[in-house]
């Protein structure tokens, strides 16, 4: 017998499952009733008969008196009902059956926060075994039922139906599912369920075993929450939310220690290590501002700190910007800043980590001298380049290493210390900075006063300007050359020849020039390979195998928020169009809120603006290409002229879609390959700056921009429009799940650009979902044309020039 399966939209369905497990007849008032088709070709791709079968293929037979098996969690996370969210009919023994014993004592174990407080069952393992929901098998089988269960339902899926669902059961099952997807499918729509947890009780209830599992999992994770829940989060210190994110960083929600072997008094005794106590942790005087003691190596047992020395890395980082913005002078701010990194070099290297950055890495050293202080008028946002070391986890760092000064004028050279090329491949397993309480302070950073010379060679690394600066180094400095040089630096003819020629010669056409008033500029044209290639010549670290350099924006005092959520959404819309096999290029980059005013940014690496373009170069944007790429008939002009329009079509639809704003020469990059890349989405959907409501056009889209498309009615120019056709074609087949991210991250009001009572019906109205295909041809040439001609980009480009100089 088949039953026929009425779907009503994407979010409720007219279901005898549906009342079962809502205890409702039909959607609430108001709900849309349309039907949504992807559901419909979702459900046809699933299989009627859903019998389990064995590994041979043949059929199992399952007794349908035999109760449905419940759904297997990890031994730590209770089910969110006795039947782990679906409901069964009930068979008469309910109401006598006992809750699982593991399930009680995990949820009083993950209520309480502290699993050392509770009796508690097994650690779960630290891979989460995939989820198996046996049901018996029948040919009536409930339609949703059979989504969940299916291989097609994925986590967007499950977001859109938490979010939408009402009943217990189907929430509960929900976020149990959680445990069955990648945690990096799941990490994508962490700020979804951050909004979720706060704004929404009873999936707070649900969730909650998810989130508290994760977090015992991993650090990074937890970081990652407690930042969005302080981004997102209200003032009240009673909700559930606040609770959740207090106990995170007070650490109370982590894996108990590990017990094993411990070393007896004496071994103790013997090297002089004490308990950890962390209690240099913040003071960037002691050298020791992101130790926390610990020394147990790959397994922590002592209970040290795990979430403290990262909170305040990132805390230092944010403080150096809050001080910048109050210098206004732009030579004394980068200064500042110069000095500022100097003095936190000296706590490093250390177990910290960049958050924006995915593999597992340590921070080496920040040199002082490759940071910028990046355009703003009222701010002071500025660049880092990070030297840090990749490895798994278990690896001892690296002992603390400074550049050595260069030796002063008519005086005795200076012999050298561990440079580069002294690493001696395994390190000790205790560093020169490790927590001693009885050890001065001044013995953590010097250097060893030990010639390596006679066992591995050496090679002076260039110095890094600021770092010699230090006191340490100076005295490091005078207590080796006290002993006197075995020989004299020398440097040959041929190099003094070749360092005169450089210094001489004329800088390339398309090099930038030092610029006072944006100092930005001359860091962001140099290509990555080579700030990469200099950077490391001149670390004490470049030679070791795991060394890595990794770029990073600090920014105080701008709402990150919205950011966030455009970053979601271009990452979506990249995602349709990848799928639908649509050449459209986005560049979406990490962001990472810390709070409601500051975070970390992903820079663009070689990129500039197209303002330092003009301002540097005096060109016009396709001059500037054929200056960097050959003529307009050469390989690599028409290779780059592809690009910029792929990408300019990409952000051009983008644009319409989000209703971007703010949208000047500052804020549009050109990459070294052609790519046009927009940035800065603080003003989307319905605010612009100041309110003032300046620009009116669908997009921005230049004559400069048609001009490298060879001009109006040229053939890439309508390629362009092609290709904004096919994307809105591609983008609305995907739109119930843009629109959705958008609809979840509405809720408590948190964000200004969604206050708005109409910004989300009007960003679904854009999708033009009515319209045919011809109908959307005729739309996209008049966007085209409307902006092309619009006279409000022209006005807000000049109100740029006379209030900001931007050209």
């Amino acid at each position: 017998m088949v039953r026929k399966i009425v779907v009503v939209g994407l979010r409720y369905y007219e279901d005898p499952f549906y009342k079962h497990v809502t205890g409702s007849s039909g959607p609430p008032a108001g709900c849309g009733h349309q039907r949504n088709r992807s559901l419909d070709s979702v459900l046809q791709r699933i299989p009627e008969d859903m019998t389990p079968t064995s590994p041979e293929g043949a059929p199992l037979r399952m007794p349908m008196e035999v109760p449905a098996p419940r759904l297997a969690l990890p031994p730590e996370v209770p089910a969110g009902s006795d039947d782990s969210g679906i409901h069964t009919p009930p068979d008469g023994n309910d109401e006598e059956r006992p809750p699982p014993l593991a399930a009680a004592r995990s949820r009083e174990s993950l209520d309480s926060g502290n699993p050392e407080e509770t009796e508690k069952p097994p650690d779960p393992p630290d891979t989460v075994q995939p989820i198996t929901n046996d049901v018996p098998a029948t040919n009536n089988k409930d339609s949703l039922l059979r989504l969940f269960e299916s291989e097609l339902f994925d986590m967007n899926m499950a977001i859109t139906y938490l979010f939408n669902s009402e009943g217990s059961g189907v929430q509960s099952y929900l976020a149990n599912k959680l445990f069955s997807f990648r945690h990096e499918d799941v990490d994508v729509y962490l700020p979804q369920l951050a909004i979720m947890y706060i704004e929404m009780s009873d999936v707070a209830d649900v969730l909650r075993p998810y989130l508290v599992h994760r977090c015992k999992q991993s650090a990074d994770f937890s970081l990652r929450l407690a930042w969005l829940l302080t981004a997102f989060g209200g003032d009240s210190k009673k909700s559930d939310a606040a609770k959740l994110r207090d106990s995170i960083l007070a650490e109370e929600i982590r894996l108990p220690a590990r017990r094993g072997h411990h070393r007896s008094q004496s071994d103790a005794s013997a090297l002089r290590i004490a308990t950890p106590s962390g209690r240099h942790l913040g003071d960037l005087a002691s050298g020791r501002a992101f130790d926390n003691g610990c020394l147990c190596g790959e397994q922590c047992s002592c209970g040290a700190l795990r979430l403290a020395p990262q909170i305040q890395f990132l805390t230092a980082l944010t403080n150096i910007g809050r001080r910048l913005a109050g210098v206004a002078d732009k030579e004394r701010r980068k200064s500042k800043l110069r000095a500022d990194l100097a003095a936190l070099n000296l706590n490093l290297p250390a177990r910290v980590s960049l958050p924006l950055h995915q593999r597992p890495h340590y921070v080496l050293r920040i040199p002082p001298c490759a940071a910028a202080l990046l355009n703003s008028k009222d701010k002071a946002p500025y660049i880092i380049y990070v030297e840090v070391l990749e490895t798994d986890g278990h690896e001892p760092l690296p002992p603390r290493l400074l550049p050595p000064a260069p030796p002063a004028p008519h005086s005795p050279p200076i012999r050298h210390t561990k440079s580069e090329e002294n690493l001696v491949p395994e390190w000790p397993s205790l560093s020169l900075y490790s927590a001693l309480d009885d050890v001065d302070n001044g013995d953590c950073w010097s250097h060893d006063d030990v010639d390596l010379g006679s066992n591995y060679p050496t090679r002076a690394p260039a110095p890094d300007c600021l770092s010699q600066m230090s006191g340490v180094s100076i005295a490091s400095a005078q207590s080796t050359s006290s002993c006197g040089s075995r020989e004299s630096m020398a440097v040959g003819a041929g190099e003094v020849r070749r360092r005169l020629v450089d210094a001489t010669a004329a800088p390339p056409p398309n090099a930038f020039r030092h610029d006072p008033a944006d100092p930005s500029a001359l860091a962001l044209k140099e290509s990555w390979e080579s700030k990469l290639s200099r950077i490391r010549s001149s670390s004490p670290y470049g030679s070791l195998s795991g060394w890595r350099l990794l770029g990073c924006i600090v920014k105080v005092g701008d709402d990150l928020r919205q950011e966030l959520l455009a970053a979601q959404l271009l990452r979506r819309l990249e995602a349709a169009w990848r799928v639908e096999r649509v050449p459209l290029r986005l560049h979406p980059y990490e962001i990472l809120c810390l709070d409601r005013e500051c975070g970390l940014i992903q820079p663009v690496l070689n990129s500039v603006s197209l303002h330092q373009i003009k301002k540097q170069s005096g060109r016009s944007l396709r001059a500037w290409l054929e200056l960097e790429h050959g003529p307009p008939n050469s390989e690599g002009f028409l290779s780059a002229q592809k690009n910029f329009v792929e990408s300019a079509a990409a952000y051009a639809l983008t644009s319409y879609l989000l209703q971007l704003k703010d949208r000047h020469n500052g804020n549009i990059l050109l990459d070294s390959t052609g790519h046009i890349i927009h940035i800065d989405f603080g003003f989307i959907f319905s605010t612009s700056p100041k309110n003032l409501g300046f620009e009116r056009s669908p997009f921005k889209l230049t004559q400069e921009f048609v001009e490298v498309m060879d001009g109006e009615g040229s053939d890439m120019f309508n390629h362009f429009t092609m290709l904004i056709l096919r994307g809105l074609i591609a983008a609305r087949k995907h739109c119930d799940q843009i629109i959705d991210l958008v609809e979840i991250m509405r809720m408590g009001g948190q964000l200004a650009c969604l206050r708005s009572s109409n910004s989300v019906s009007s960003f679904e109205a854009r999708f033009h979902r009515g319209h045919t295909e011809k109908q959307l041809q005729v739309l996209v040439e008049r966007l085209v044309r409307d902006a092309l001609h619009s006279p409000s980009t022209r006005l807000y480009d000049n109100y740029q020039y006379y209030t900001n100089g931007i050209l």
